[in-house]
């Protein structure tokens, strides 16, 4: 059991998980869920660990059918830069191994912005802590969990 999902059992959260096989070859974890799963890649969300200013950690909840606007995030977190945090940080920092980050039961608490476009959803898709799991829970729970902030991330 993952830390995200403990921490679902413990505040007694509605949630739903869904297991697949990993394919290791594979390198869009995202997709493979998605592929894998038969699921909607807007409706599935993919957990993305951003390094603003050479100095801050945040993270980028938002579709697998989207990428990050790095500007965009910057500019909401209110720095001059932002970058995708490198996996031996990312992995420190969360206590998951990449391709497996949850948004929920990381090992620090890190400041969360969620894509605006999760309301549009009763429930949504994320990483359950590891490769080959994925948990669904509505997003008002997500962001409740994570304590997180909605907001235009994506392109």
């Amino acid at each position: 059991m993952t830390p995200a999902v403990k921490r679902l059992k413990k505040e007694k959260i509605p949630h739903t998980l869904h297991s697949y096989d990993h394919d290791s070859t594979v390198k869009s974890f995202g997709r493979e869920a998605v592929e894998k799963l038969t699921l909607s890649a807007h409706r599935t969300f993919k957990t993305l660990v951003v390094l603003c200013d050479n100095t801050e950690l945040a993270v980028a909840v938002l579709p697998v059918s989207q990428q990050l606007d790095l500007k965009s995030f910057a500019k909401l977190m209110k720095v001059k830069k932002a970058d995708m945090a490198a996996p031996g940080q990312v992995e420190r920092t969360t206590g998951y191994l990449v391709g497996g980050v949850s948004p929920i039961g990381q090992k620090k608490s890190l400041r969360t912005i969620i894509d605006a476009s999760a309301r549009s959803f009763d429930t949504i898709f994320v990483s359950g802590g590891k490769r080959g799991l994925q948990i669904e829970l509505s997003p008002k729970d997500l962001l409740a969990l994570t304590r997180g902030e909605v907001n235009h991330i994506g392109r």
